[in-house]
Order: structure tokens, then C-alpha cells, then sequence
């Protein structure tokens, strides 16, 4: 009897699990038909002024006097009061619509690119939002993170950033550690490439590599047949025997898109001796600023404390939705993870305490 009472209960532990289970698998399920009809995710809107603000006057209570912090917020009050009717004064001096003068806004977002590029499909939807908005008064800046990548998804990216330049809105790219290749690519779009000291900057060039396992395969007697139409269909294989016109035209395919880039840069930034500079090689901050590839050495976090003071500094980014899959991975990840830990907590108790 005992034996059966034991096999009950066993059994009815495993119909639990087995039960469990089948809900968890329903319900990722079930969410991911919903989710097929929902949005890939949303923009979110932070002001950057309130933290600026706050991490001032959070100083300010410690470190000034309390009468003298009073006296500050007064004529604070008072400035803005006089800011406003001198503003107010104005807009109805240039224009009878009062609503057409506005304060300058500032819109930020961040763009760290990977070898393909993956994060231009939020960057569109960004660019997208800020254009609805947007007016030649505001000005749009980029942090932008990037040692390059495949030619036609920066082509892509950058062209994403001319929305903003072919509507006249100031556009701003701060570089705070490296914009090489594509990523300079991106950044030449700008009216104005802030960089840090010590941001790499370039290379203009173009690279391509692939190895080659033909005399591998030969060594085996392993034979490779590759079927094309049209004579340069594949220059250059990893498993052919590839041919000195294969390598010849490959190389000419190259310099063309290292003229294409270079042209690109030409068009967008007149001032830089592009022949001169797009030899491959990178340069850092200063060098780039002699060079004539940035505007002026600066982080992009001065240059957008700089800001916060006279216009309202706006940080957008576009939030993609995780699926209750990937949720539910990081929930049994994390839950795991605090499993373990308590388990050697116990252990190290058990045998060294």
C-alpha cells in the first residue's frame, strides 16, 4: 500500500508538470497569433532638461546655502517670467500667428551600429517621428557608435539621416568613440561632426576578404561544381578555383565602391580634401579636426549640457516589443540564476563557514 501511495503521489506530481507545462506552451502561443497583429513597438519620449536639472539642484542642496539657493530660485522665477514676455512681445512683432515662434527644440537618439546595421530600422521609425514634428528652428542630434559595416546597409542608414538635411533641420552627429567606414559614412551627412579627443574617425576605404578551400577540396579528390549565366556572375568562390580575371574584376568592383563612397563624401561635405584622406587610414579626434573630417572636439555630453540652457532637449528612441517568449526566457533565466545562487550559497555555508 505504501508503494502505491508513493507511486500516487509521484505520478500526480508529473500529470502537474506535464499540465503546467502545456499552459505555459498555449499561452506563448496564443500570444505570439496576438502579437503577429501588433506593432513591432513604440517611440518613448524623455526630457533631458528635468534630469539635468535635477542632478543640479541635487548638488545645489548640498553643497549651497540654503538662504542663497532661495534667493537663486527667486531670481530664477523672475528671469523666466521676463524670458517669456520678452518672447511673447517678440512673436507678436514678427508675426501676427504668435503659436509660429516657438522655443528651440533639441531631439537626441543614439545609433550603435553593428556590421550590418540592424538598428537603422528603428532609426527610420525615429527620423520618421522627429520629421512630424520638427522645424528648421529645432536641430536633430545623433550619437552615433559605429566601426562599420556592408556597404548598402550604412548606404541605407545614411540616406535615413538626409531625410533631416533635405528638410533643413540643423543636423548634428557627436562620435564619443568611433565612426569608421560606414560609420563615417553616416556622419558626413551632418551639418556639424562633433567628436571627442580620442574618437577614431575613418578609415575611407573598402575591404573585402573570404577564404579559399579549392586545393583543400582538391587534396580529398573532393570535386566543386558552381553553374552560372553571365560572365561575372561570381568573380571570386570560397570553394572554385578562382582566376586571375575572377580577382581582376573583384578588384575593379571595389574601387568602384570605394569611388562611390568617396563621392558620397564629396557631395556632403565640400570642405574636406576627400583624395587625400581616403587612403584607408583613421585618425583620431584632433587629427580628424586638422584634417577637416569633424567640426569641433567635444563629448556629446557637454555639447548637450551646453544646449539644455536655452532650448528644451528632447531624448527619442524607439522601444521594440519583446515577445512573451523572450520574456519568459528571461524570467526562467533570471529565476534559474537566483536558484543556483542561493544552492551555493548553501554549499559555501555547508563546507567553509
Amino acid at each position: 500500500m505504501e508503494f502505491l501511495y508513493e507511486y500516487g503521489l509521484f505520478f500526480a506530481k508529473a500529470l502537474t508538470v506535464v499540465v503546467a507545462f502545456g499552459a505555459v506552451v498555449a499561452i506563448i502561443a496564443a500570444a505570439g497569433m496576438r502579437q503577429q497583429h501588433d506593432g513591432k513597438g513604440h517611440i518613448e519620449v524623455k526630457k533631458l532638461n528635468e534630469k539635468y536639472e535635477d542632478i543640479l539642484e541635487g548638488i545645489k542642496s548640498v553643497v549651497v546655502d540654503e538662504n542663497l539657493l532661495k534667493k537663486e530660485h527667486k531670481a530664477a522665477k523672475k528671469s523666466e517670467k521676463a524670458e517669456r514676455k520678452k518672447a511673447k512681445a517678440e512673436a507678436k512683432k514678427n508675426t501676427a500667428d504668435a503659436e509660429l515662434v516657438h522655443k528651440k527644440r533639441v531631439f537626441v537618439t543614439n545609433f550603435d551600429g553593428d556590421i550590418r546595421a540592424s538598428e537603422t530600422e528603428n532609426l527610420r521609425e525615429v527620423i520618421t517621428s522627429i520629421l512630424s514634428l520638427a522645424t528648421p528652428q529645432d536641430e536633430v542630434v545623433v550619437r552615433l557608435e559605429s566601426q562599420g559595416g556592408m556597404v548598402h546597409s550604412y548606404g541605407f542608414a545614411a540616406s535615413q539621416l538626409s531625410r533631416i538635411r533635405e528638410k533643413n533641420i540643423p543636423l548634428t552627429v557627436c562620435v564619443d568613440m568611433v565612426a569608421a567606414s560606414g560609420g563615417y559614412m553616416m556622419a558626413c551627412v551632418a551639418d556639424k561632426i562633433v567628436s571627442a579627443p580620442f574618437a577614431i574617425l575613418g578609415s575611407i576605404g573598402v575591404v573585402a576578404q573570404l577564404p579559399n578551400f579549392h586545393r583543400l577540396l582538391k587534396k580529398h579528390d573532393v570535386d566543386y561544381e558552381m553553374l552560372t549565366a553571365g560572365e561575372y556572375k561570381r568573380t571570386l568562390t570560397m570553394f572554385g578555383e578562382n582566376t586571375d580575371k575572377g580577382r581582376q574584376k573583384f578588384v575593379e568592383d571595389l574601387e568602384d565602391t570605394h569611388t562611390l563612397f568617396k563621392d558620397f563624401i564629396r557631395s556632403n561635405r565640400a570642405i574636406v580634401d576627400v583624395d587625400a584622406v581616403a587612403t584607408g587610414e583613421v585618425w583620431f579626434g584632433q587629427r580628424a579636426l586638422e584634417a577637416k573630417l569633424v567640426d569641433c572636439i567635444q563629448t556629446s555630453d557637454q555639447y548637450l549640457v551646453d544646449l539644455y540652457s536655452e532650448a528644451d532637449v528632447f531624448e527619442i528612441e524607439f522601444v521594440e516589443k519583446k515577445k512573451l517568449a523572450e520574456k519568459l526566457g528571461i524570467s526562467v533565466a533570471a529565476a534559474a540564476d537566483t536558484v543556483i545562487n542561493r544552492w551555493l550559497g548553501q554549499l559555501n555555508t555547508k563546507f567553509f563557514s
